[in-house]
């Protein structure tokens, strides 16, 4: 039976699409590898085996299968907003080294195609001169050379550069897949952004309005961003597995923009308790922090259609918060 073999499907995005893949990939006739370098028997609810594997250890890939690979999907990196105490060698190491032991990988098993995430940082600059523009998969480069994010940019830019060459050199098919924020439920509500410790703004709404508290709205109630649920996400990529081509470049997105005041209310008629729900409080300021995604070729090449809008989205969070089938992978 040909493999699926998902690379960090311990992650927060890693976890949900193994979960989606399992039950996408096996009724075609495909088997679904979960891989990463935590161990865990999470995926056992899945019937998914499960292969601990550090993708800067070469001799780990030795536990993996030789045969029959079809589809690798790269998820597993280092990225800014889990990083402590910043360190530009980890990004070096994990996306650019690990990204090459994993091609090597793919090369020596006769994979026929890698799939690879990056973030939409690659060509964030592009939003902060218009935020309404809505980013193109084929745009150039366009990003910051200063702050946290700029050695991440770098490395995933570099593992990309790696890619078109085993796409030259030994046919190995390869599709990049640009993230905005992918939305999904995780017990851990923090990140890191210059290193500091912080909830995520999206947990302070959601756990306000569970206390029938105000959600703050900062800015334009109008500005419009992208929000897209890992599901969707997930049935792009494994549709991406399957589709007869050699190579291609999309937006991971829903294309529908999602305004500030869309996404507070959609938070209140979800959390909110019925018989007091939270108002909504508005404050003078600029708006941002969010990104438009143009996903036409990933609609007309993969067949993709995004599923969840913002009150579907939210109605997941709530649901996977009660059953918290991932707890055991996340920190507290």
């Amino acid at each position: 039976m040909k493999k699926v073999i998902i690379f960090g499907a311990t992650g927060n995005v890693g976890s949900y699409v193994t979960k989606y893949a399992s039950e996408f990939f096996p009724e075609k006739g495909y088997e679904v590898i979960a891989s990463g370098r935590r161990n865990t028997d999470v995926f056992e609810q899945f019937s998914v085996q499960f292969i601990q594997v550090d993708m800067l250890n070469k001799a780990d890939f030795d536990k993996l299968p030789q045969e029959e690979v079809h589809a690798v999907i790269l998820l597993a990196a280092t990225i800014p907003s889990y990083m402590d105490n910043y360190d530009g060698e980890k990004y070096l190491n994990t996306n650019i080294m690990g990204t090459y032991n994993v091609l090597e990988y793919c090369r020596k098993v006769k994979a026929d195609r890698i799939l690879f995430s990056q973030t939409v940082f690659d060509v964030s600059l592009y939003s902060s001169d218009n935020p309404n523009v809505v980013l193109k998969p084929d745009l150039p480069p366009y990003f910051s050379y200063s702050g946290d994010h700029a050695m991440y940019v770098i490395s995933k830019n570099t593992a990309i550069e790696m890619l078109k060459h085993y796409l030259a050199e030994y046919g190995l098919k390869y599709f990049v897949f640009r993230f905005p924020t992918i939305y999904e439920y995780s017990t851990f509500q923090y990140y890191y952004p210059n290193g500091i410790k912080t909830m995520r703004p999206l947990y302070k709404q959601i756990n306000r309005a569970k206390n029938s508290e105000p959600l703050e709205l900062w800015g334009d109630p109008n500005y419009a961003k992208d929000m897209v649920h890992v599901y969707d996400c997930a049935q792009m990529l494994c549709k991406a597995c399957l589709v007869d081509r050699e190579t291609g470049f999309y937006n991971v997105g829903t294309g529908i923009p999602v305004t500030l005041q869309e996404q507070c209310q959609a938070i209140i008629d979800v959390f909110s308790p019925k018989d007091k729900p939270s108002t909504i409080e508005y404050h003078p300021g600029k708006s941002g922090g969010g990104f438009l995604m143009d996903i036409t070729n990933a609609k007309d090449e993969l067949g993709y259609e995004p599923v969840y809008d913002v009150h579907k989205l939210f109605e997941d969070y709530k649901y996977e918060e009660q059953f918290n089938r991932f707890k055991s992978l996340r920190g507290e």
